[in-house]
């Protein structure tokens, strides 16, 4: 569900003469007055930041950081790519 952003167009109260958000379903109709007060409102355009993709929560320098190891597979068993802990740990034979 999408976070609108409304901006009032005259009068208003505390709530919304600074603007307020509404998370509405893209399927609702937009809102035309505050929902304290009933001034009028419309909405207004703003920007977004994506939220960061998983691979760069999975980044080895940002998995590090927070203290976890990553370990990669070879064929003598796995070897440490980042964070504390063995360099190798061998497949048992």
């Amino acid at each position: 569900m999408p976070l609108y952003r409304y901006q009032v167009e005259t009068g208003g109260c505390d709530y919304c003469q600074k603007g307020f958000e509404l998370l509405q379903p893209t399927s609702a109709p937009t809102t035309t007055a505050c929902p304290h007060c009933g001034a009028s409102c419309r909405r207004v355009f703003c920007s977004f930041r994506p939220v960061a993709g998983v691979k760069s929560l999975l980044s080895p320098k940002n998995l590090e950081r927070h203290g976890f190891t990553q370990y990669r597979r070879t064929s003598d068993g796995y070897e440490k790519v980042c964070g504390p802990g063995p360099d190798l740990i061998r497949r048992p034979r």
